[in-house]
């Protein structure tokens, strides 16, 4: 299997609003589009049009990675198939599947950032779960512990899904610098807030309030 960069984008997406956002998925085009646009929990950050999108579902479709879903006779939904549901290509854990879509979403990332940023996908008790998980993923041929960067103090881990996978300059603080953890973990919890509110919208457009 050999995603391209907005595939990996729309399946992670995909994956984040079936778990975050039950009640508006399967995803419509437009909702599609809005998420792999979305300037949170996005890296890099991408400005893709609805056509782009449309074309790479058929591709992904195609594969069997998404199905369409019809509702009523205009609106076609989309949902993926890549580790969710009876047919899934891969048969994954509820972290490990959060894990997945996280580097999907994000590129490549270290264990602490990953558990940082799962809350809404699912629970880790510690860092080392998070760990666990990702070495069961690279027995499965799933993930890849990358080598270390200059100046990077710690491993990151990426998917094996494709070779256009984002690398970023990505890096947690060490455990003694208590400030810029303080910070780092703020700054995450802003973005989760818009997050949340950005999703809030959708669903009330989707109700109609």
């Amino acid at each position: 299997m050999e995603l391209n960069q907005l595939e990996q984008r729309i399946l992670g997406c995909l994956i984040e609003k079936s778990i975050t956002t039950p009640d508006i998925y399967p995803l419509s085009l437009n909702a599609l589009t809005t998420a792999c646009n979305q300037k949170t929990n996005r890296e890099p950050v991408l400005s893709v049009s609805e056509q782009a999108v449309l074309d790479t579902l058929d591709g992904l479709i195609d594969q069997r990675l998404v199905v369409v879903e019809s509702v009523g006779s205009r609106v076609q939904k989309y949902r993926q198939r890549l580790c969710q549901g009876e047919f899934a290509k891969l048969t994954l854990t509820t972290q490990q599947v959060a894990i997945l879509c996280l580097l999907f979403l994000r590129g490549a990332q270290t264990p602490g950032e990953l558990r940082t940023r799962s809350t809404r996908l699912a629970e880790f008790k510690d860092v080392q779960q998070v760990e666990n998980e990702l070495n069961n993923l690279i027995s499965a041929g799933h993930v890849q512990l990358l080598d270390k960067a200059p100046g990077q103090r710690e491993a990151r881990y990426a998917h094996t899904l494709s070779s256009d996978v984002y690398i970023g300059n990505s890096e947690m603080p060490s455990a003694g610098h208590t400030e810029i953890s303080s910070t780092h973990e703020i700054e995450a919890l802003l973005r989760e807030i818009e997050e949340v509110k950005a999703e809030l919208r959708q669903i009330k457009q989707h109700l109609g309030l």
